[in-house]
């Protein structure tokens, strides 16, 4: 038959694929293995420690911070009108008892975002509006830049210093504690980093979940683990406070730009570099007296152009140009971090074989079933690495749904098992533009503001934590 050889030809192909994506799939899982194992070996551990010896404690419990310990607010801002007022007027209610000042940085073409921040903080001196030299786009750490300018010059002209940068985004949700926890925290170290929690409007329960499903697990385990073995913290770029001590050693290195405009994961790379070494990260997962976390909250991507856009940026940004950026430690506690941080790239590539060898086997299945073909048997090998790797995904599954039931409840952990498809199909689509990122900047294309469209929500809708989506998504 004409067809036959093909048809060999396909089962051929997709066996050498199922082998690739095996071994491939058995080195991920067996790496993603150990490091539950070391979380839960943690978790047990400081839950004994925690109900033996001491109460547990809140944010309501920490002892009152100094009083010159005031803190500077970083909002970079382009194309932000629809998001920066609400954001603005949320922070000034929530944070009453501080002192703060926060810093937007805007562009001079951009009237609409400088019409709704003058706005949002008429007769308040606590937001100080900062114009960037050049029109916009730059990027959001050139934005960073010409803010930390302005906090040196107030710094000149008050004659007193701020104690940390903290860094948000014009979406962000904050919590009327998070100041505080910052205050205490930032004198023992160069980084503290809150959780984010990625929230989704009623409407978008497949592209905004997926973020849901794997901050769950990145600031349930993933960062956790960090701090626990000693090795460096990433900042999220939202959350995040920088001690300002910190940042002015590494601004005498770079002649006065702290934030390195020309990578795509400033925050990222801005995070390791800080508390590498000698200095301390602290990933802060504190509630308050009504057992809501002292986190970020923000509205993500619910668009799939939009989603994949969002995650090619990350892509490019740690797991390629940081590679060439950061490169590697003597430390292998900082290297298997590092590692971790990745692979996310190779993993979307190595998914993608995956998929391709599952439409070949449902090929050569039609193909048996109609009696055109007889394939070749597998080998017991292939046969058993499937069934291993078959529990570990089994094991990946549980452990996702027990952070997404942690986080969101019992409705969206089982969500997040389907949304498994959708997370792996971003990540393909994202990886391919990632990789022509890459190329682009490697023949010498500045990195630019890739930015997406964000969304705030009405503040009657704001809660702290539940329910799962705020709203109805439309503002």
């Amino acid at each position: 038959m004409p067809s036959e050889p093909i048809l060999s030809f396909v089962d051929f192909l997709q066996k050498e694929l199922l082998l690739f994506g095996s071994l491939c799939f058995l080195i991920g899982s067996a790496d993603d293995l150990l490091f539950d194992g070391l979380w839960i070996f943690h978790s047990l551990k400081r839950r004994l420690l925690v109900y033996s010896r001491y109460e547990r404690a809140t944010i309501e419990s920490l002892r009152p911070s100094p009083a010159e310990c005031r803190m500077a607010i970083f909002v970079p801002a382009w194309q932000e009108a629809p998001v920066i007022g609400a954001m603005l007027r949320r922070c000034l209610q929530q944070w009453t008892s501080t002192e703060y000042r926060i810093y937007v940085g805007c562009y001079p073409n951009d009237d609409e975002t400088v019409a709704a921040v003058a706005a949002a903080s008429a007769g308040s001196d606590r937001v100080r509006l900062v114009i960037c030299q050049r029109p916009g786009p730059t990027t959001k750490a050139d934005c960073l830049n010409h803010l930390w300018d302005a906090l040196c010059r107030d710094e000149i002209e008050e004659h007193r210093n701020y104690a940390a940068i903290i860094l948000h985004d014009a979406e962000d949700i904050v919590h009327p504690d998070a100041l505080r926890l910052f205050q205490h925290l930032i004198g023992r170290a160069a980084l503290v980093q809150l959780p984010v929690i990625p929230r989704r409007a009623k409407g978008s329960r497949w592209i905004a979940g997926h973020y849901c499903d794997e901050f769950a697990e990145l600031h349930g385990k993933q960062m956790v683990m960090r701090e626990a073995i000693g090795a460096s913290i990433p900042s999220a770029g939202v959350g995040c406070a920088f001690a300002r001590n910190a940042l002015q050693r590494l601004a005498v290195q770079t002649q006065g730009k702290p934030f390195d405009a020309n990578s795509l994961t400033e925050d990222y790379e801005l995070g390791l570099n800080l508390t590498s070494g000698g200095s301390r990260g602290i990933f802060a997962r504190l509630k308050d007296r009504h057992g809501q976390m002292v986190a970020t909250q923000e509205f993500f991507p619910e668009k799939l152009e939009d989603a994949i856009r969002q995650k090619s940026r990350w892509m490019a940004g740690i797991s390629l140009s940081g590679w060439d950026r950061l490169g590697w430690q003597q430390s292998w506690r900082e290297n298997w971090m590092r590692l971790r941080d990745r692979k996310a790239s190779f993993a979307a590539l190595v998914l993608a074989i995956a998929y391709v060898a599952f439409i070949l086997t449902g090929v050569i299945t039609v193909a048996e079933i109609a009696g055109i073909y007889d394939p070749q048997p597998i080998s017991e090998f292939l046969t058993m690495l499937l069934y291993l790797n078959a529990g570990f995904l089994t094991w990946r599954l549980l452990m996702k749904f027990y952070f997404v039931f942690a986080l969101y409840g019992l409705r969206e952990a089982f969500l997040s098992l389907p949304r498994t498809i959708v997370a792996n199909f971003i990540n393909i689509m994202a990886v391919w533009r990632a990789l022509n990122q890459y190329i682009d900047q490697l023949g010498g294309q500045p990195a630019h503001w890739d930015k997406t469209t964000h969304f705030y929500p009405d503040a009657h809708n704001i809660k702290q934590l539940r329910p799962q989506y705020l709203g109805d998504g439309k503002g």
